[in-house]
């Protein structure tokens, strides 16, 4: 049994004028909109119930969950999204945090190999970061620095010296992992700043006191979508996943009409 949270309050002001009326989730890649490709792969791998966190026009990202039947999607509304980052969405979110679960950023796309992956390598970790690795790294990106599969560090200003990988923004959490995470968040969000962090500022916070490990990725396939270069190399990164033939851990159909 496993639930997902996916984080897809905002609007995706990068990627403007697409998302001048319309959520960045909500976009199509290779036909499809990114919610879904998120929602498909969690379904391949069991998941079992997804809750999606909306803002910005709500009712669109309601209209892609409502046409997917393979497993139990609700939607939970953060009506602060405009005036809050993402810390602020998982605080609004954190009734929903019952162990095991999965947190999915709402720009992450990745395909089903990669979510099995970091289900079967989470070991007995507090909290798993999936994370990949290259060879160099930029400002934007969401870096880590890892000894012995523990992580010490994450965020966007690490010292590039140190930094050898980069989270992907999906992590899962065990029993202690949720309590922890979720009395993090309650303390910061008592704090002045608590409104503006990002919910990986409070990882970095539980990795500098143990217990948070990290799962390579690496080689199987994930993008995220920011601007309007991302959303272009995400067409051709998915024409390699193929979303027609059932994954073998696939969950039925669901029949939303079925008493």
């Amino acid at each position: 049994m496993m639930k997902a949270i996916v984080l897809s309050a905002g609007q995706g002001s990068r990627l403007l004028p697409l998302t001048a009326d319309r959520p960045k989730c909500t976009l199509e890649v290779g036909g499809r909109p990114v919610l879904e490709w998120q929602l498909h792969a969690l379904a391949d791998n069991g998941v079992n119930e997804i809750v999606v966190v909306t803002g910005f026009r709500a009712a669109q990202v309601e209209s892609v969950v409502e046409r997917f039947r393979r497993v139990r999607v609700r939607t939970l509304f953060n009506p602060f999204y405009a005036v809050s980052d993402n810390l602020a969405t998982c605080w609004l979110a954190r009734e929903e945090m019952t162990p095991p679960f999965l947190i999915v950023n709402g720009d992450t796309l990745f395909e089903s190999a990669t979510l099995h992956t970091l289900l079967t390598g989470r070991g007995d970790h507090d909290i798993t970061l999936a994370c990949d690795r290259k060879s160099a790294y930029d400002e934007d990106d969401m870096k880590v620095v890892i000894e012995s599969g523990r992580l010490l560090r994450v965020g966007k200003k690490l010292d590039l010296a140190q930094v050898n990988g980069e989270s992907i923004g999906m992590m899962a959490f065990g029993e202690r992992g949720a309590s922890r995470f979720r009395d993090r968040l309650e303390q910061i969000m008592r704090r002045d700043e608590g409104k503006a962090r990002w919910y990986l500022s409070a990882i970095d916070e539980l990795a500098q006191e143990g217990g948070v490990g990290v799962c390579s990725i690496h080689g199987h396939g994930w993008c995220e979508v920011d601007d309007r270069a991302d959303l272009a190399h995400a067409d051709t990164v998915v024409r390699g996943w193929n979303r027609t033939e059932a994954n073998p851990l696939s969950a039925p159909t669901l029949d939303r009409n079925a008493a």
